[in-house]
């Protein structure tokens, strides 16, 4: 999604903060954002960054979560895998600082972030530069009127598809019913993603070496149960 001369698109939907915060996790905004936030200039929205241009050395292996929350699946993911690089779009104020005020000194070199909508990250990335896409408990948006403004979304998804490398892994949960059929049904019609699940059990049973965070374990005291979508990118056809 790109804006046009005659119309500004509303990039985040809902307030960017929520409760006050204290001075700590304030602090990390003048101190730990600027040394890990993506540079302005790197969001061209072209499609013409290489994961080493957002991070300024060679990379490998890639991770991107889209709307990390408080940021425990992302610090978990970090500490599984330490020689892999990340990177965390969190458009909330309350969520970044959160995930920013875990790190000790010296801070990672390893990762970065984005304080606003994931997709003008992807869609300044080149194609194939994303081994893993996590979409970890996003926002529902019941109401019908609003489903447009879901992440899971045909328009989205060949967001994703087009930088996801050919077998890279999309993970998909929710704890909403409707909104875990929405996202089978969406994924499933996108011809560049295959859905791993050969038996209901897949999709109810979380992956080996998984990690609930406070808000799964919360869902899960509430009576609702956890989604668990796991994605794999089709092989591209290659041109003759």
């Amino acid at each position: 999604m790109t804006e046009s001369k005659d119309k500004k698109v509303r990039r985040v939907f809902g307030r960017r903060m929520g409760r006050p915060m204290h001075k700590a996790r304030l602090d990390v905004l003048d101190t730990v954002l600027p040394q890990r936030k993506i540079a302005e200039e790197l969001l061209t929205e072209n499609r013409d960054k290489s994961p080493a241009d957002l991070f300024g050395h060679p990379v490998d292996k890639l991770h991107f979560e889209i709307g990390f929350g408080s940021g425990e699946h992302l610090h978990y993911i970090m500490g599984q895998f330490p020689d892999d690089h990340f990177i965390g779009a969190e458009p909330y104020i309350n969520g970044m600082t959160a995930f920013l005020k875990e790190f000790k000194e010296p801070v990672p070199e390893n990762f970065r972030v984005h304080m606003d909508d994931a997709l003008m990250v992807l869609n300044s990335l080149e194609d194939a530069s994303v081994d893993f896409l996590y979409i970890l408990n996003p926002d529902p948006w019941p109401k019908s009127r609003h489903h447009k403004r879901r992440i899971v979304s045909a328009e989205n998804l060949e967001v994703f598809a087009r930088v996801m490398k050919d077998g890279g892994v999309m993970l998909q949960t929710t704890d909403v019913d409707e909104l875990a059929e929405w996202m089978v049904t969406q994924t499933v019609q996108c011809p560049h993603f295959e859905w791993t699940a050969e038996r209901s059990e897949d999709w109810k049973t979380a992956p080996n070496g998984w990690m609930s965070t406070r808000y799964e374990s919360k869902g899960k005291d509430a009576g609702r149960c956890q989604t668990y979508l796991i994605y794999k990118r089709k092989p591209r056809k290659v041109s003759v």
